[in-house]
Parts: structure tokens; C-alpha cells; sequence
């Protein structure tokens, strides 16, 4: 329920304008680490979670491959819940706009509001509906993991295909997930 709130408190405050975060902005540039990792410039680790300065949540992938369990959990939440309109990958399809390319510019605030509010957009005389997922806590539990995911995707930090390895879950993930699944 924690994560649920804290992203539903996001929405509102992206939506009565309050962040100042929408809109394009410079994204952080995807980094190699002296290790060989991969991950985003300014990003640390907060106890198995990787986060930026502003906050916002991203990846780690070992020299080898191997995720951090964020990674690994929005790998495998986008595809029991997104990859059907989204495409395989998060490549797109013919109805729904491709992630990989959305997330290289989109932050983590306007996708959340994206997600928890939906959108609808007109190209070409065709109208595409995101539908809103804000009361969907198969998404909105794990819609940091979801956008983790997308996000080491749209840098090229994580190629197509299941991710080589992954890291344990933290017990704050563990803890996170129950809290917001009610159990």
C-alpha cells in the first residue's frame, strides 16, 4: 500500500502542476562503471534499489548481465501486464506506442502519470487510448520495477530477451509488495 500511495500522491501532485517535473527535461546519460555495470549518471545504490539524485528509480546490470531486482521485476511485470498493447520488449505495436523509444526522453514522474491517469492522443485521424491503471495494483505496485525495466531498455543497457541473471530481492522490496498487495 506504501508504494501504491506514494505513487498515487505523485499523480497528484503532477496533476495540480505542484512537481514542476513534466514536460522534457535532460535525462540522465546511461554510464559504464568502473566494474563493468551499467546504469544511470549520478545513480546509487539504496539498499538494492538504485536511484537517481531527484529520486527517481533505475537500473544496474552487471558486466555479466545480471539485474538488480527492480530490473527483474518490471522485466517480468511489463510482460504480464503491458507487453500485449506495448509490444514485446516494449518495441511497440501497431496501437501502441514503442517504450523504449517514449522512455528516452519521458521521466519517471510523466510516465507514472501516464500510467496511473491515462492519455489520449491523435495521430493521423486515429485516436489511441491509454487507459488509466491507477486503480490496477498488478501495475501500480510495480510501476517503479515497470519503468526500471523500460528505462535500461531505452539505454541500451538491457538487450532484447530474458535478462542473463538477477539479484536477490531486498527485504524492502519484499516488504513494499506485501504492504501494497493488502497481504
Amino acid at each position: 500500500m506504501k508504494r501504491f500511495a506514494v505513487a498515487l500522491a505523485s499523480v497528484m501532485l503532477l496533476a495540480f502542476g505542484l512537481s514542476g517535473t513534466t514536460g522534457a527535461q535532460e535525462q540522465p546519460k546511461p554510464v559504464t562503471l568502473p566494474d563493468g555495470g551499467k546504469t544511470e549518471e549520478g545513480a546509487k545504490d539504496e539498499s538494492g534499489k538504485w536511484v537517481l539524485p531527484d529520486g527517481s528509480p533505475t537500473y544496474h546490470i552487471t558486466k555479466e548481465g545480471t539485474v538488480d531486482w527492480y530490473t527483474w521485476s518490471g522485466f517480468r511485470r511489463y510482460h504480464s501486464e503491458c507487453h500485449v498493447c506495448h509490444g514485446p520488449e516494449g518495441e511497440g505495436s501497431s496501437y501502441a506506442p514503442a517504450l523504449v523509444s517514449s522512455l528516452k526522453t519521458m521521466s519517471y514522474a510523466d510516465f507514472l502519470a501516464i500510467v496511473a491517469s491515462g492519455r489520449t492522443t491523435e495521430k493521423g485521424g486515429t485516436t489511441f487510448v491509454m487507459p488509466a491503471l491507477g486503480d490496477n495494483k498488478n501495475v501500480m505496485c510495480y510501476v517503479e520495477d515497470i519503468y526500471v525495466y523500460l528505462k535500461a531498455r531505452a539505454d541500451g543497457a538491457q538487450p532484447r530477451g530474458r535478462p542473463a541473471g538477477r539479484a536477490d530481492a531486498p527485504q524492502q522490496f519484499k516488504d513494499n509488495e506485501k504492504t501494497c498487495l493488502g497481504g
